[in-house]
């Protein structure tokens, strides 16, 4: 297989961010955080992020801002995201969350932590200390998952709220949200329960870039490549079951569903036959073609804009990940909170901050003439579900995010590692699930290796010339474990995987 260069530009300062422990805790006599972690992130952000003038047109609208804060706003939202996965790696148990706030995005991480606040301003973030830690409000979250089949039906949504560090129980009927809350053996201080006239139903009859027919109209999300497929787009799972037929936009025969999961997801994804040619960008209708480069997630507090074929472009901030949502036909968990407003006709359609791909329209309340809040499923998730790439760009899982376990390396160039042992795993039959998130610049693959005897053979793998891979394996059960091998470049990579 041929193998492009792994070098880059700007390689130095993203090893620098990923490599270099920039917010290494100050203790006494410990070493300090830099004082330019997020400024070389802003920079770099910078020199790469490119603005569309109607995707700047339409957030100065939705959002209130000028156009100069649009622009400032999107170079924060990606130097942002290329410094998450530092504040959470580095702050480790004392991590509460992080979000982006005001007209431009101004970047505030949280710690349970005291001392860690001097090491968050170093790093050039403001700080906030909290009382619980992540982790402890994702466990609570878990627990009401654990929870959703005895939940009651006013119970739209639950999600982990990082900017008032709880777990929030949205309910039509607060005494019997309140009821069920104390009834889930979790600490009340985690928990808040809010009054809200939420009643989410997923849009049917919905487009999400351009329209397409399946006996209803949904909408499409991301166009998307498969090996050995003649590829196709991704869009909600309550679309269409597998086997289900659609027609595109202009009623010419499309495609065909090859995956679908709903509820408990709202993911599926349409392979479209040779009349079809999978391309890279998003209909933003009235603000033109946008390009897509990448699923990179935005922080909460981002901007997002989304597309679909009722009510056409229309831009708001993301306002919780890990959101559960229960609709009519049951709990979907692990999707993204909006203020972006959709209507019926508008399922299945593409969001997107700046040029990343962020996931396709689950549900929602409200309309687009009083507002409304919306749900999206993570367009990674579906992407590693399926082992899809989007067209025209990168599918890097940044920070390997959503996996049950993850596991943290270094590596230099065409050093291998073997995760979480040279012994490897016990997994029972199933789907497994590899993530592997490299440092920018370099190029490092995955290989998922099952012991036959005492041989070590390689059943599935991820070998693009990224840094970054994702993919899945139905097998049987046995022992496993995965080899990340540096093909070129040196750096930090996360590994995560999910196993039956």
């Amino acid at each position: 297989m041929l193998r492009r260069s792994a070098v880059t530009a700007g390689f130095a300062l993203t090893l620098t961010l990923v490599a270099t422990p920039a917010i290494a805790h100050t203790g006494p006599g410990g070493s300090s955080a830099p004082e330019s972690l997020y400024a070389q992130a802003k920079a770099q952000a910078a020199a790469t992020t490119q603005t569309d003038p109607g995707m700047i047109d339409a957030l100065s609208r939705d959002l209130g801002i000028t156009g100069e804060q649009a622009k400032a706003r999107l170079v924060n939202e990606a130097a942002a995201a290329k410094v998450e996965s530092v504040f959470t790696r580095q702050l480790a148990d004392d991590f509460a969350g992080l979000w982006l706030a005001g007209p431009t995005a101004d970047l505030i991480v949280a710690t349970s932590d005291s001392t860690r606040v001097a090491d968050i301003l170093k790093a050039g973030a403001q700080a906030k200390l909290v009382k619980h830690s992540l982790a402890a409000l994702d466990a609570a979250k878990a627990r009401l998952d654990e929870l959703a089949g005895s939940a009651p039906k006013s119970i739209p949504s639950w999600y982990v709220d990082v900017q008032n560090n709880s777990v929030v129980v949205l309910a039509r009927d607060t005494a019997e949200a309140q009821e069920f809350v104390n009834g889930s053996g979790l600490d009340a201080s985690l928990l808040r329960v809010e009054a809200s006239t939420e009643d989410p139903k997923p849009f049917y009859d919905v487009r999400g870039g351009d329209a397409y027919y399946m006996g209803g109209r949904c909408s499409v999300g991301f166009s998307v490549t498969k090996a050995g497929s003649q590829g196709g787009f991704v869009t909600a799972g309550h679309c269409g079951r597998v086997g289900t037929a659609t027609q595109g936009y202009n009623r010419v025969a499309q495609g065909t569903f090859r995956g679908s999961s709903f509820p408990g997801n709202d993911y599926a994804w349409v392979e479209v036959n040779s009349q079809w040619t999978p391309t890279g960008v998003v209909n933003a209708y009235n603000s033109g073609i946008l390009p897509v480069r990448g699923s990179t997630q935005r922080a909460v507090g981002s901007s997002i804009c989304r597309s679909g074929s009722t009510t056409g472009y229309h831009c708001g901030t993301i306002s919780q990940h890990n959101t559960s949502v229960t609709y009519p036909e049951g709990t979907i968990t692990g999707v993204t909170r909006t203020t972006v407003c959709a209507e019926p006709g508008d399922s299945g359609g593409s969001y997107i901050s700046g040029d990343q791909a962020q996931g396709v329209t689950s549900g929602g309340s409200g309309n687009c003439s009083s507002g409304g809040t919306t749900y999206h499923q993570p367009v990674n998730e579906i992407l590693s579900a399926y082992g899809l790439t989007l067209a025209g760009g990168s599918t890097p899982p940044t920070g390997c995010s959503g996996y049950q376990n993850t596991y943290n390396g270094s590596l230099t160039s065409n050093q291998n590692a073997y995760q979480p042992s040279t012994s490897g795993y016990t997994a029972a039959a199933g789907t497994q699930r590899i993530c592997l998130d490299g440092p920018n610049g370099t190029d490092y693959d995955a290989y998922l290796q099952r012991l036959s005897g005492s041989t070590w053979t390689t059943v599935a793998q991820g070998t693009s010339p990224n840094p970054d891979e994702a993919f899945t394996y139905n097998g049987t059960a046995g022992t496993y474990r995965i080899r990340v091998h540096a093909y070129s470049g040196s750096g930090s990579y996360t590994l995560g995987l999910t196993r039956p």
